[in-house]
C-alpha cells in the first residue's frame, strides 16, 4: 500500500495535470480552434517538459505509461472545448491550481534526473524543463510570447524549488523532506509572485522607451 505522502504527491499530480490541460485548453479557445486543437494543445502543455525531460535524459516517456493522466487530460480539454466562458471567468482559480502543479512538477522532474545520474546542476534544469516546458510549447504553437520569457516569475520558482530539492537531497535530508521542501517553497516563490504582483524587471533603456530595437 501507497505511503499517505506518495499518495498525497500523486494526488497534486492529478491536479498539475488538469490544471496544465486546462490551460492549454483555453489558450486554444482563444485561438478559436476545433476539438482536435484542444487535445493536442491540452496534451503539449500537460505534458511536453516531461516527455522532453525523459527524452534528453535516455529514459521512457513517462505520459505514455500512465493512460490514466492522458484521459484526465483529454478529458479537461474536451470539458473547456463547451464550458471554456465559464472557466475564463475563473481564472484565479486556475492560477492556483497551476502553481502547484508547477510545484510538484519542478521536484518531480528533478527527482528523475537525480535517479537517471543526472549532475545536480542538470537535474535543476530537467525540473524547470518538467515544470515550465509544456507551456512554451503550447505558446510557440498558438503563436503567443512564451509565458517563460516574460517578466512572470514562474521558471524562476520552479528553479529555486528544484534546486532547494537538490540541495537537500545532497545533504541526505531524505527523500520527503526535500521533496515537501522543495515544492513549498517553489509553490510560495509563484504564490507571493501572483499574489503581490511580483515579476522580474525587463529591459527598459531607452531604445525600448522610444519602441525602438536597441
Amino acid at each position: 500500500m501507497a505511503a499517505p505522502f506518495d499518495l498525497a504527491l500523486e494526488a497534486l499530480g492529478w491536479v498539475g495535470t488538469a490544471a496544465f490541460a486546462t490551460a492549454g485548453a483555453l489558450t486554444a479557445a482563444r485561438k478559436r480552434m476545433d476539438p482536435v486543437g484542444f487535445l493536442l494543445v491540452a496534451g503539449v502543455t500537460a505534458f511536453g517538459g516531461g516527455a522532453l525531460r525523459d527524452l534528453l535524459l535516455g529514459l521512457p516517456v513517462a505520459w505514455l505509461g500512465r493512460p490514466d493522466l492522458a484521459i484526465l487530460a483529454a478529458c479537461f480539454a474536451l470539458a473547456v472545448f463547451f464550458v471554456a466562458p465559464a472557466l475564463q471567468r475563473r481564472v484565479a482559480l486556475l492560477l492556483w491550481a497551476d502553481a502547484a502543479g508547477m510545484a510538484v512538477f519542478a521536484v518531480l522532474g528533478a527527482e528523475v534526473a537525480l535517479r537517471a545520474g543526472a549532475a545536480p546542476w542538470v537535474a535543476v534544469l530537467m525540473g524547470v524543463m518538467t515544470a515550465s516546458f509544456g507551456g512554451l510549447i503550447r505558446d510557440v504553437i498558438c503563436g503567443e510570447i512564451p509565458l517563460i520569457l516574460r517578466r512572470e516569475i514562474y521558471a524562476t520558482a520552479a528553479a529555486l524549488g528544484a534546486g532547494g530539492f537538490v540541495a537537500l537531497e545532497a545533504m541526505g535530508a531524505g527523500r520527503t523532506v526535500a521533496i515537501a521542501t522543495g515544492a513549498t517553497l517553489a509553490f510560495l516563490i509563484r504564490a507571493a509572485a501572483l499574489g503581490g504582483g511580483w515579476s522580474l524587471p525587463a529591459y527598459g533603456g531607452a531604445a525600448a522607451e522610444r519602441g525602438e530595437e536597441p
